[in-house]
């Protein structure tokens, strides 16, 4: 068993760590809790961790690259991931597979070297198309059971944060980066 940050994990899946290049994500229930909140002018509301978006930004500095692949369409996520200087950012896609392959397509990267983590079953079969598949800690049942690890956190409280943590642990880079304040 390999030690990390999180407890113990096989070797194997601690090898799939080490070989994620790209990490894909979905946004509700992933980055958030799921709940979406609506004003009575229509507006929309979500609460994102800032936990999650330093993982983002460390995964970043160390040559990881980030995406994110949401059926939802939402000014709130293309303004967040701006924020994090996330590149790929794929909204409104009801077919996630069209959208997955055309990222590995763009980035040149083989299914082996992505991990995508979400929640629900619309996330299922890019959570088995991947090289690691994660899912959050109250993701739907279905999904903890295909997922090849999943998080002790459940979405919106840190779960993205934990799988950064992971990848740069796995594959030796500080978990604070230079530059990074407490």
């Amino acid at each position: 068993m390999q030690n990390s940050l999180y407890g113990p994990m096989a070797p194997d899946l601690w090898q799939r760590f080490q070989q994620v290049r790209l990490l894909v994500c979905d946004v509700d229930g992933v980055f958030s809790d799921g709940r979406i909140y609506l004003g009575n002018d229509g507006e929309e509301l979500k609460a994102f961790h800032t936990r999650d978006g330093f993982g983002v930004k460390a995964l970043r500095a160390a040559g990881i690259e980030v995406a994110v692949i949401t059926g939802r369409q939402s000014r709130i996520v293309a303004d967040r991931f701006q924020a994090l200087g996330v590149p790929h950012v794929y909204q409104g896609q009801h077919d996630k597979a069209c959208a997955f392959g055309e990222l590995l397509d763009s980035l040149k990267l083989h299914g082996n070297q992505v991990a995508y983590i979400g929640d629900d079953i619309p996330d299922l079969g890019l959570i088995e198309a991947a090289g690691l598949g994660l899912a959050v800690a109250d993701a739907h049942p279905l999904v903890r059971q295909a997922a090849d690890y999943v998080t002790s956190l459940p979405g919106g409280f840190g779960a993205v944060r934990e799988v950064c943590d992971l990848l740069l642990e796995s594959q030796g880079h500080s978990l604070r980066p230079a530059g990074a304040s407490l």
